[in-house]
């Protein structure tokens, strides 16, 4: 389902001459439908350059990035946008939604852009928000005035609403309590369950150890890394 083959990716520093940083070549990665890989390595490794790769945020120099039989690396932007519509979601570790946008309608979002029926749309979302126990008082408000921590669980409702074939996902269980770091590593779970391969950065060891079946150090794909 997602297919990393010699990838390499660099930064032009424009405005310190043009000098150019390589950060990355030569990484190769599989993950098949059903399983959940971490990447992790030192700050600054490429863990989150090789996420923002596969969803198309930076274009790769080289390589190939197939993700459900598309190469992201060559599509164009109209084949990336409907691959992050139907097939690759991306929980981020922030929220950033249109403000004055009820929460509800935050999470069902992803649905009605499938033209999925506003109904079933919504109520997929409040089941979502009741598990991430977001208090239905809060469901008419925009999410723009919550605490950080109401935001990250509103975020994790959203980028689970559609049951995407592939998905990325950026510190899910960062700064939780125990009982929402239990039902987000059960969402995990779930769509494994289901078949969706996963790709995601865990700092919380016990979680990867959980969800996860494979571990992937980045540092191996930083140039000059030792094979």
């Amino acid at each position: 389902m997602i297919d990393i083959r010699d990838v390499s990716k660099s930064f032009t520093l424009h405005n310190q001459g043009g000098a150019v940083i390589r950060v990355m070549e030569g990484a190769s990665l599989y993950v098949a439908p059903g399983e959940c890989v971490a990447l992790t390595g030192a700050s600054g490794a490429g863990k989150s350059t090789l996420m923002r790769v596969i969803y198309g945020n930076y274009l790769a120099a080289s390589g190939s990035v197939l993700v459900g039989g598309l190469d992201v690396v060559r599509a164009e932007p109209r084949e990336i946008l409907r691959l992050r519509r139907e097939v690759l979601g991306y929980v981020s570790q922030f929220l950033r939604v249109v403000p004055r946008v009820p929460t509800v309608e935050v999470v069902a979002e992803p649905l009605l852009a499938l033209g999925v029926d506003p109904e079933a749309a919504r109520a997929r979302a409040e089941v979502l928000l009741r598990r991430l126990n977001i208090p239905e008082r809060l469901w008419s408000l925009s999410p723009t005035t919550f605490s950080g921590g109401e935001q990250q669980r509103v975020n994790i409702a959203r980028g689970f609403a559609h049951a995407y074939p592939a998905m990325l996902l950026d510190e899910p269980t960062a700064s939780l309590d125990a009982e929402n770091r239990a039902v987000v590593l059960d969402l995990i779970a779930e769509a494994k369950a289901r078949g969706a391969a996963i790709v995601g950065i865990f700092h919380d060891v016990e979680a990867r150890m959980r969800v996860c079946d494979r571990v992937v150090d980045v540092s191996g794909f930083t140039p000059g890394a030792a094979a």
